[in-house]
């Protein structure tokens, strides 16, 4: 075999496994995929969204409801990867990039917010409270 043609049969397994492993139509695991995504779309359920990506981890309508999933679920950074996932997937997917630009800025947001709150909030009051050097017994 020569070797642009090697190159080629690599080319096309490395493509081919990033492909979705989808189930073949009818099985049991095909209803299990459905079932999955349904689950998924409609509820925001991140056990079903993984186990739907593990049937097709090719599809980005999935990583995008995967993603919101970990919106609501207060993992924004987990989200923002599966976000860019998608679009690097489907460039032109309509809504991911609006949903991009708002977890990133709800992450600066958030870093910047917790820069400006006081480190310690029992010292804050002017009190102190240490177990390692007590100002007062308690008993």
């Amino acid at each position: 075999m020569s070797a642009a043609g090697l190159t080629l049969l690599l080319l096309c397994a490395a493509v081919g496994s990033r492909a979705a492993v989808a189930p073949p139509d009818g099985s049991a695991a095909a209803a299990t995929l459905a079932r999955d995504s349904a689950r998924c779309r409609a509820q925001g359920d991140l056990n079903a969204c993984y186990d739907a990506i593990r049937w097709s981890p090719g599809d980005p309508a999935l990583l995008v409801a995967l993603a919101d999933a970990l919106v609501r679920a207060r993992r924004p950074a987990d989200a923002l990867r599966n976000y860019h996932r998608a679009a690097a997937l489907a460039p032109n997917m309509p809504g991911v990039a609006a949903k991009i630009s708002a977890v990133e800025a709800n992450l600066s947001g958030s870093r910047r917010a917790s820069g400006n709150r006081p480190a310690d909030r029992a010292s804050a009051n002017g009190k102190r409270y240490s177990n390692a050097a007590p100002e007062t017994q308690s008993h």
